[in-house]
């Protein structure tokens, strides 16, 4: 009876403990997961032990649940003038409580000032919800609540400050957002620098109140003059540049004062603009957030095009091609046709690097993608795609003259043999290669044009070449005597210096027969591209003259008739 009843008894025993196994497994999974749920929710806010005690209870109507709602709140106050009221959005805990009743209003109008003179508010990426989480955010579980969100960007003197939007949370009260302690610290410096200028105080009333846009009155009287002096400074630079330049004694005076005429114009243009913006008026943000990058891009052009300028002027002097015939036949010519290519593809090789540093430089500068924020970093995707599309055939040209200069399969001064053009390459720029015909006239052909199609180059490799001669003779043309006749010719021209390479090459063979008669190809060798043309031409003049004369002694017709019709 015992044993039978010991297993019943062992076996009542495992349900419990499979339960306190659960049990424990489920507890330990709530820790797991609990554990960084509360960590998330205490570090969604900033806490505090009080906020702006100083001040008493906030008016009602102030909503600083949001971020959206704490940037309405403020401009609604300073809309009311209730600058008491907009005091209780900024975040005051570094000022004793005796003092915020003077020292908040007087700070609410400092962030005033600063809002509007420099910042351009993004309301799409202000939330609207108390987390902070954007409203646009695809999914609520994999968005980070936020506790801190940066407004705008300014420079002082010596560093970027924030205008940022904290949540904090006091201990005996909900939390709020309101503007960042550091925000606040720095109010007064910014307000000195970015506030109104001494010109501006001086200004009538109606003219430092709101027109259009966010602007003042005077400031949309002020852009005008500004650009038009703008553009009469940098006319008045070039005039002077160039009558300096004309008047200059030496070629190196010439260079150089060329060298940084359009530097000293986009300084002077620039200089200007910021003098303008910084000690006679402060422009507002709609205005500064477009002036601020375009003077910062006058001084990088500047920069970059006296740079520029200064390294073609050094090769210039260091390597100059412009008293050396690329076009000529000798060892040393190779090496300064190779040295040549490769010196444009450098420059432009540099004027690329040059130009995406100072691309950087601009950015940077002006702080685009400090200050506009991540609205324009979400659509640089989509405008990266449109400008790769508009600008592929430029970029295609790019990379093909890259690709020309790398292989020296077109050198500066190689003839070449394109489109049935005899031309000489003087060029090979970014987005076109630039041909001389040997008539003078110039063709202009799309690098990716050049590139794709065959294309001769005498003077790639050895210079020596066969040149050949076609014509169609009657059937009974005495072929020994015109080979002498032929043989005659070269040997006389070689007596001229018509540079002929080995007349054991030459020769005239049949190379096809139909109802016209034979075609006969007269082979020339040649050691010069330069003159190969002129001597084949001379050749077929002269055997031309032979053929004549030989079809008046022998009294046949060596050249055939053409058909009825196409002598008709």
């Amino acid at each position: 009876m015992g044993k039978d009843c010991r297993p019943a008894k062992a076996a009542g025993s495992q349900p419990p403990r499979l339960i306190l196994l659960l049990a424990a497994l489920l507890l330990l999974l709530a820790v797991l997961l609990g554990g960084p749920l509360h960590a998330q929710s205490e570090g969604t806010w900033f806490e505090t032990d009080t906020l702006n005690e100083g001040l008493g209870e906030a008016p009602a109507w102030l909503d600083r649940t949001t971020p959206q709602g704490t940037m309405e709140s403020f401009q609604q106050a300073i809309y009311l003038g209730d600058y008491r009221a907009a005091a209780h959005l900024l975040d005051l805990s570094a000022i004793p409580d005796p003092q915020q009743p003077v020292a908040g209003p007087e700070l609410a109008g400092d962030l005033n000032t600063v809002l509007a003179r420099k910042v351009i508010i993004d309301w799409n990426s202000l939330s609207d919800r108390p987390d902070g989480i954007p409203a646009h955010t695809a999914s609520d579980q994999a968005a980070t609540p936020q506790r801190s969100i940066l407004i705008w960007s300014i420079d002082l003197a010596d560093r970027p400050v924030p205008i940022r939007l904290n949540r904090v949370k006091p201990e005996d009260g909900e939390p709020v957002w309101v503007f960042s302690r550091q925000t606040v610290h720095n109010l007064p410096v910014l307000a000195e620098m970015h506030g109104p200028s001494e010109l501006e105080e001086y200004l009538p009333q109606a003219l430092r109140q709101r027109a259009a846009w966010g602007l003042f009155w005077w400031e949309i009287m002020a852009l005008p003059i500004v650009a038009g002096l703008a553009i009469l400074i940098g006319i008045a630079v070039h005039r002077l540049l160039s009558l300096l330049a004309r008047r200059a004694k030496g070629s190196l005076a010439t260079a150089v004062i060329r060298s940084i005429r359009t530097p000293v114009i986009l300084i002077a243009v620039s200089g200007l603009a910021w003098a303008c913006s910084t000690w006679l008026f402060v422009f507002s943000g709609p205005i500064d957030v477009i002036l601020s990058p375009l003077i910062a891009t006058g001084f990088v052009a500047a920069m970059i095009t006296l740079l520029m300028n200064t390294v073609d002027e050094i090769l210039d002097r260091i390597l100059n091609f412009d008293e050396v015939d690329l076009t000529a036949i000798g060892p040393e010519l190779e090496e300064r046709r190779s040295l040549a290519t490769k010196v444009a593809a450098a420059r432009r090789g540099a004027l690329v690097i040059v130009f995406l540093i100072g691309t950087g430089v601009v950015l940077s500068a002006a702080g685009l993608f400090r200050t506009i924020g991540f609205s324009i970093l979400a659509s640089a995707g989509v405008l990266t795609l449109i400008l790769g599309f508009a600008a592929r055939d430029v970029l295609a040209n790019i990379m093909a003259s890259l690709q020309i200069s790398a292989n020296q399969s077109a050198r500066l001064g190689d003839m070449v043999m394109f489109r049935n053009y005899l031309c000489t390459v003087e060029r090979v720029n970014f987005t076109f290669v630039q041909l001389r015909v040997w008539t003078g006239e110039r063709l202009v052909v799309p690098v990716t044009t050049f590139t794709d199609e065959v294309f001769e180059n005498w003077m790639m490799g050895a210079p020596d070449a066969i040149r050949t001669i076609e014509m169609t003779l009657s059937p009974e043309t005495d072929m020994a005597r015109l080979r002498k006749a032929f043989q005659s010719i070269l040997e006389e021209g070689q007596s001229k210096d018509w540079r002929l390479g080995d007349l054991d090459l030459a020769g005239a063979n049949v190379t096809g027969v139909d109802l016209f008669g034979k075609t006969v190809m007269f082979k020339v060798p040649t050691t010069d591209p330069n003159t190969a043309w002129d001597i084949v031409c001379e050749v077929r003049e002269r055997l031309v003259e032979e053929i004549v004369a030989m079809q008046r002694e022998e009294g046949i017709r060596i050249f055939p008739e053409p058909p009825a019709a196409d002598a008709a």
